[in-house]
């Protein structure tokens, strides 16, 4: 029946429940666990998760290294919460925050027997909630019965893994004329995804001409930089260097892509804000958080160009990745258009960190 939600529906519902702090069911033939992230947990329900059975505070291979855990499954780590942890101890380890405060928090117990898939899903849906990476899972017997009986949303495995690695469809929702300072000639185009996540939007300038290479940019969004005027990044005054130079060329599209912190969400970055003033640089910090340095997708700025009817680019980028992916996704990068704007004393660090450790070339 076309009124049931979709597999789709019922990912995006699980990452509001993870937001929310509710515990999600995930499923694979013969095994079943509750998951629950760390983030949102309290007291009352990490008492009831313990009460199910024997629960493992699983981290990403990024966080364990910093705590000097284990890794038995690759990309993560299944840490065995100890009997007499509390909530507090819980946090502690998922947390960075206070990581030089107490640096000691172990000796940690990494899980190594049985599967790990169910975890690494766990894993995926608390990164793509914009929380930070780190889930409670504990196994459970009867999932169906379960779930039924406590409102919970069940994910297969099987069906949910594929979507996680896929980029969401977009769909154009609306369009309109839009004068700017940088053109009078503006036209803004809102694209939403499939699954429940944040639109993005095409700023086109003039009227580019669909058979040759068109100036662009894709622009991550950043709050910070982008409207508060944020001197620790130069999104800012790229943002605005973009749109002056298409507008003096008289036509381009800008990709405004909602993927705050290179993909990690505005909450998560700020906690990278908060270990970068602790003496970490902005990879070494988002590694800390448990992330990788860069979780952006950049495969939905292609999807949208292919929608606007463009198929090569001169792209104004200083990050050789989105020429890769550019390029691996069928868009052709004509040129690269360097754009170099917006050194200030606050940044020197920043930028030093993106040309040595990411590639950046500035």
């Amino acid at each position: 029946m076309s009124l049931m939600p979709s597999m789709i529906d019922l990912l995006a519902r699980a990452r509001v429940d993870l937001r929310m702090g509710l515990p999600v069911v995930l499923t694979q033939p013969g095994r079943a666990v509750l998951a629950l992230a760390a983030e949102q947990l309290d007291s009352a329900r990490l008492a009831d998760l313990r009460a199910l059975g024997p629960v493992d505070l699983t981290l990403t291979a990024r966080r364990a290294e910093t705590l000097k855990a284990r890794v038995y499954d690759g990309d993560i780590a299944r840490i065995m919460i100890p009997a007499d942890a509390d909530l507090a101890w819980v946090q502690a380890v998922a947390d960075p925050a206070d990581d030089l405060n107490t640096p000691m928090k172990g000796p940690l117990q990494s899980n190594r027997e049985g599967d790990a898939d169910l975890h690494r899903l766990a894993i995926s849906l608390a990164k793509s909630a914009h929380l930070l990476p780190a889930a409670l899972v504990c196994p459970l017997d009867h999932p169906a019965q379960f779930a039924q009986s406590h409102g919970l949303t069940v994910l297969p495995l099987a069906a949910v893994e594929p979507l996680m690695v896929e980029s969401s469809p977009l769909h154009p929702v609306a369009a309109a004329r839009l004068p700017m300072d940088a053109a009078e000639a503006g036209r803004l185009h809102i694209y939403r995804p499939e699954d429940g996540g944040e639109e993005h939007y095409a700023i086109e300038i003039g009227r580019p001409d669909r058979n040759a290479p068109v100036l662009a940019r894709l622009h991550s969004a950043c709050f910070t930089g982008d409207v508060l005027g944020s001197l620790k990044c130069d999104c800012g005054p790229q943002l605005r260097g973009a749109l002056a130079q298409m507008g003096a060329e008289g036509n381009g599209v800008l990709l405004y892509l909602n993927q705050e912190g290179r993909g990690i969400g505005l909450a998560n970055k700020m906690r990278a804000y908060s270990l970068q003033d602790q003496g970490f640089d902005t990879v070494e910090a988002n590694h800390r958080l448990g992330f990788e340095d860069d979780e952006r997708d950049f495969r939905l700025g292609s999807a949208i160009l292919k929608k606007l009817g463009f198929s090569s680019v001169r792209l104004l980028t200083n990050n050789p990745n989105k020429i890769r992916m550019m390029e691996n996704t069928g868009i052709k990068v004509a040129e690269r258009v360097p754009l170099k704007v917006g050194e200030t004393a606050f940044n020197q660090h920043y930028l030093a960190t993106k040309a040595a450790k990411s590639g950046h070339m500035l």
